[in-house]
C-alpha cells in the first residue's frame, strides 16, 4: 500500500512537470526568423498542419502542438487557407490564428485611369487568383481602388468587387452635385471624370480641368480633348505610343471631341472617386483652355489669345 502511494505520487510529480514543461513550450518564443506564409489545405488533421508548420519553421515541437490542441479542443478546428506568421510566433498563437481562420488577405490595386481592357489584362495574369476571366465588363464599370483577397480567390470576384464599388462611388458622389451644372445624370458624370482622369495625373487640377470642360459645355463649344481621340483610334484595347496627328483628328468617330458636340457617348477609361467628385464640383473659374507647361501641370487661360500665348511659351520650353 506504501508503495502504491508512492508510485502515485511519483505519477503526480512527473505529470506536473510534464505540463509545465508543456505550457512552457506552447508559450515561448518560437524558432521562426522571418515572416514566412503557410498554406493549410482543406481536410488537413492537426499532424499535417504541424508538420507544415515545423517544414516551415514556424514551430520546433510539432508533437507539443498537437497535444495543446487536443488538450484545448482546437484540434478539429483548424480551419484551410494562407496563413501569415512573424517572427518568434509562439505555439499558442500559431494554434489560435489556424483555428480562428484569421487568413492572409493579398491585395492588388488597380489603378486609376486604365481602361477595362487593361484592368481586366492586369487581373488575368496576377498571381495568386484563380480561374478564368467570364464577365461581359463595360467601360467605366470599375472602380480603381486597392482589393484585397484569399489565395485562390477567382478573377471574378475582384472585378465584381470593383465593380460593385463603382455603383456605390457613382450613387453616393452623385448626391453631391451642384444642380446647375450641364450634367444630366451619373453616367454623363462618369463620362466627364474619365476624360479629366485622362487629362491630368496632379490631384490639385482636376477640379480646374473640370472647369474647361463644364464652361465649354455651357457655351456649346465643342471639348476638344486629345484622350478622345486617342480612345477612339485604340477602342482603349492599347496604349497610343505616338503624339496625335491632325489627321488623328479628323478619325470619324462619335469619341472624337473635336468634330462631335457635348460628351462622347460613353467613358474612355475607369476614373477614380476624385476624378468624379471633380466633375461634379468643379472650380469656378472662367477657363476655356489648358495647354501642358513643360513642368507636368498645366496653364489654363480664359480667352484664345491668352491660350496661344501660353501654347507659344510650352513649344519654347520643349526646344
Amino acid at each position: 500500500m506504501r508503495l502504491l502511494r508512492k508510485v502515485i505520487l511519483l505519477l503526480a510529480i512527473v505529470s506536473a512537470i510534464s505540463y509545465y514543461q508543456i505550457k512552457e513550450w506552447v508559450f515561448e518564443q518560437g524558432p521562426l526568423l522571418d515572416v514566412v506564409n503557410v498554406v493549410i489545405p482543406k481536410g488537413a488533421s492537426s499532424a499535417l498542419v504541424a508538420e507544415n508548420l515545423s517544414e516551415a519553421g514556424v514551430i520546433s515541437h510539432p508533437l507539443i502542438f498537437r497535444i495543446y490542441a487536443r488538450v484545448v479542443g482546437l484540434d478539429k478546428q483548424l480551419k484551410a487557407g494562407e496563413y501569415q506568421f512573424l517572427p518568434g510566433v509562439a505555439i499558442i498563437d500559431t494554434l489560435e490564428k489556424i483555428a480562428n481562420g484569421e487568413v492572409y488577405y493579398h491585395k492588388i490595386t488597380i489603378p486609376e485611369g486604365l481602361t477595362s481592357g487593361q484592368i481586366m489584362y492586369m487581373i488575368s495574369s496576377y498571381p495568386g487568383l484563380s480561374g478564368e476571366i467570364d464577365l461581359d465588363i463595360k467601360e467605366g464599370e470599375l472602380l480603381p481602388e486597392t482589393y484585397s483577397f484569399e489565395l485562390g480567390a477567382t478573377r471574378n470576384s475582384i472585378l465584381l468587387q470593383a465593380k460593385t464599388a463603382m455603383k456605390k462611388a457613382k450613387e453616393e458622389i452623385w448626391q453631391l452635385r451642384n444642380e446647375k451644372l450641364p450634367i444630366k445624370n451619373e453616367e454623363e458624370m462618369l463620362v466627364l471624370a474619365s476624360i479629366i482622369e485622362k487629362e491630368t495625373g496632379i490631384p490639385g487640377e482636376r477640379r480646374l480641368v473640370s472647369s474647361v470642360f463644364i464652361n465649354r459645355l455651357k457655351k456649346g463649344m465643342r471639348l476638344q480633348t486629345d484622350p478622345t481621340v486617342i480612345y477612339a483610334l485604340t477602342e482603349g484595347e492599347s496604349d497610343f505610343g505616338r503624339k496625335l496627328s491632325r489627321t488623328d483628328l479628323q478619325v470619324d468617330s462619335p469619341y472624337n471631341t473635336y468634330k462631335n458636340y457635348g460628351l462622347p457617348p460613353g467613358p474612355i477609361c475607369n476614373p477614380g472617386k476624385e476624378a468624379l467628385l471633380a466633375a461634379i464640383q468643379p472650380e469656378q473659374t472662367n477657363f476655356l483652355y489648358f495647354v501642358a507647361n513643360g513642368k507636368g501641370g498645366h496653364n489654363f487661360a480664359a480667352s484664345l489669345n491668352e491660350h496661344n500665348t501660353n501654347v507659344q511659351n510650352y513649344r519654347k520650353l520643349k526646344n
